[in-house]
């Protein structure tokens, strides 16, 4: 089970969410914060972490650039208080913990107010640049086994003033220089890209997994990089979790899962810990038909309520997911020891497990070949969908 269930804890979640919202300040003081964004408080946010992961069971965390340690004033010495912090999270996960992934954060700071690879500014393009060159150099300093772009900000608020085709361009331009220099490097480590529709965006150019792979395919990326699907994204984007992990899967793309979920009635991104077991269920089953997610996994990015405000909490909302997904893998291998619903697939398409079929699948059925077998048998007879079927067998695992 702990082949499959690759846990990671989100650093920006579990140490940096404050409770904070739009309408009120935090709400969470933990017991090892100063109210500081001081390079000694870093440190001590980082012992924090490492004791949570142990006191877990967890071998795998993740991180932004800037979570973890503070801006400086200028790029030199912002390098060297991430070195510093980085050297002290090495030392701390000896051989036993390692990074599922590392990120830049590249929406928080007014400078890429624009977007980052998108933004109108040539400074900030290179800035941005800077900042994933170091990023990726500290993820393989620490054995990380993935590396994640979130374009928060890759998007527009209107196209009146934006040349789309000119910042898809330079993003693609972008995405090829962190390629090459992963490869300059030696990070073996797995590219990943991470959909979201929108917010703080308008319009997010990844809008979905669709999107996202045509953009990768149009740009002769798709085999440099796979997806990081997050759950609350998808609903965001009018899809279930499910879809867009299967869009990933089939298309041979799929990475990593932000595990999470939102709240139907709330039209944003609310970043809550998976709990609900037919969705999980779901999850696991595009997992196991993915073969896994190795080197990618599960990443927890999820923050407790504003509400929740005991340390005690943290662990709860962490146990809840893992346990939730544990029983959606035990659930899929229910499904697949009993067999009925892939027979019940394989039984709607079985028409085409014929040599008509055969031919159409290989591309070899013409229209005229297809033309002369409508006419030879007359009106077709069509099958029962049998979803609601499926439904009993699908519920009958959870």
């Amino acid at each position: 089970m702990k082949d499959w269930l690759r846990f990671s804890v989100a650093f920006w979640h579990t140490f940096r969410g404050t409770g904070a919202d739009p309408f009120g300040v935090p709400t969470k003081l933990w017991p090892w914060e100063d109210g500081t964004n001081s390079l000694a408080m870093a440190k001590r946010r980082m012992r924090a972490n490492f004791e949570f992961i142990d006191k877990l069971g967890v071998d795998r965390w993740c991180f932004h650039d800037r979570d973890i340690a503070p801006d400086g004033k200028i790029l030199p010495e912002t390098n060297a208080n991430l070195d510093e912090i980085v050297a002290l999270a090495k030392e701390l996960q000896g051989t036993k913990i390692r990074p599922l992934w590392g990120t830049a954060q590249l929406f928080m700071h007014p400078r890429y107010m624009h977007g980052a690879a998108t933004s109108p500014e040539v400074g900030v393009y290179a800035y941005a640049a800077a900042q994933v060159k170091k990023a990726i150099e500290v993820t393989h300093y620490l054995g990380g086994e993935n590396f994640v772009f979130w374009g928060g900000r890759e998007g527009y608020q209107t196209l009146l003033n934006t040349d789309m085709k000119r910042e898809l361009d330079h993003m693609a331009t972008f995405l090829k220089a962190a390629v090459d220099w992963k490869k300059k490097i030696g990070f073996n480590g797995t590219l990943l890209i991470e959909p979201k529709p929108q917010e703080p965006t308008k319009h997010q150019y990844d809008w979905d997994a669709a999107t996202t792979i045509s953009f990768l395919q149009k740009y002769g990326l798709q085999d440099e990089f796979k997806l990081n699907i997050e759950c609350n994204h998808a609903t965001l984007s009018g899809h279930s979790c499910h879809h867009e992990l299967e869009t990933a899967r089939i298309n041979g793309l799929l990475g990593n899962i932000d595990a999470n979920t939102g709240d139907p009635q709330i039209g944003w991104d609310t970043d809550q810990f998976l709990t609900d077991i037919g969705e999980a269920t779901l999850v696991m089953l595009s997992v196991v038909r993915n073969g896994g997610l190795a080197p990618g996994g599960f990443n927890f990015d999820a923050k407790l309520r504003r509400e929740s405000t005991d340390v005690e909490d943290l662990f709860l909302g962490h146990i809840s997911g893992m346990d939730t997904l544990a029983r959606g893998l035990r659930n899929v291998a229910k499904l697949i020891e009993d067999g009925s619903l892939d027979e019940l697939v394989k039984k709607r398409y079985q028409s085409f497990d014929t040599e008509l079929g055969a031919l159409i699948e290989a591309g070899n059925a013409d229209f005229e070949t297809l033309e002369t077998k409508a006419m030879e048998w007359g009106e077709p007879t069509v099958p029962s969908g049998k979803q609601e079927l499926a439904e009993i067998i699908f519920q009958s695992a959870l």
